[in-house]
């Protein structure tokens, strides 16, 4: 009786391993950090996996190496009461909406979403 394992070593195409300078990641990742930057983009663009690119970011993010978006940047959302008036506005970036006091959340987050992409 005969038995054969294959070994991935010996079908795995022969490429030597690529060895990334802490300056070329380091590059990448500020490139990352840009507002609106895209980092599928970019790791297709420098001929990496994503993931290895995210992987790359958030251990530099954890370590400190780097910071991230300011807290102030980020979207986030409150509790709104109504209040005597009947309308309140929200401030994003040079963008004022108006609603009133009454608007349903789902609405209110798919319309703060649409001017956050626009």
């Amino acid at each position: 009786m005969l038995e054969a394992a294959p070994s991935r070593l010996e079908v795995a195409p022969e490429r030597p391993r690529r060895r990334w300078s802490v300056e070329a990641k380091m590059a990448l990742i500020e490139e990352t950090l840009k507002p609106g930057a895209n980092v599928s983009a970019i790791a297709r663009q420098a001929g990496i996996a994503p993931a290895q690119l995210f992987g790359w970011r958030r251990k530099a993010m954890r370590t400190g190496v780097v910071q991230g978006e300011p807290q102030e940047q980020r979207l986030g959302f409150v509790e709104v009461t109504p209040t005597s008036s009947s309308m309140i506005e929200i401030l994003i970036a040079d963008v004022v909406i108006r609603a009133a006091a009454d608007i349903e959340q789902n609405h209110l987050v798919k319309v703060l979403r649409a001017v956050r992409q626009a």
